[in-house]
């Protein structure tokens, strides 16, 4: 019975933990959220992950190209610009190895990902996945920036 107990517990608290990431400023949040064109040549990402209790106490490393956005929490979202008219490479951490996502951006243009959390073997790990323009501006409407900062690897 007391093993039962300790297990419901550990698991309640994996359930509703939450992690917390260092966060941007509201008026940084509300300009990001206006959602305007990017700066001239470049292409606009926006990597989100839902306010959503799967995997509230998870912190996940996101990287575009090689250079690492931050760690996710549940409800924040990233924004960058990159060179447009070229491939670009999102990449977040999981389980055993990086789940990327390689995405032609054109300049000009906005990109929408969704970081989600997964269920794993030992610990859960984390998928990408892209929105329409329409769907990821109304997902990120929700959300609050975070600072960009070092990843954990």
């Amino acid at each position: 019975m007391k093993n039962v107990f300790v297990a419901t517990a550990v698991m309640v608290s994996f359930l509703s933990g939450c992690a917390s990431v260092p966060m941007e400023s509201p008026e940084k949040t509300a300009t990001a959220k206006q959602f305007d064109a990017p700066s001239e040549g470049a292409s606009g990402v926006y990597v989100f992950r839902k306010d959503t209790i799967v995997g509230s106490a998870l912190k996940k490393d996101v990287w575009i190209d090689d250079e690492c956005l931050g760690q996710t929490a549940k409800g924040i979202f990233f924004y960058k610009e990159v060179e447009g008219g070229e491939e670009h490479t999102v990449s977040t951490e999981s389980e055993f190895s990086p789940n990327d996502l390689l995405i032609k951006m054109d300049q000009g243009e906005l990109y929408f990902v969704e970081q989600y959390i997964k269920m794993g073997v030992f610990v859960g790990g984390a998928g990408l996945k892209m929105y329409n323009s329409e769907k990821g501006k109304e997902e990120v409407s929700n959300l609050n920036l975070a600072q960009q900062g070092s990843c954990s690897t």
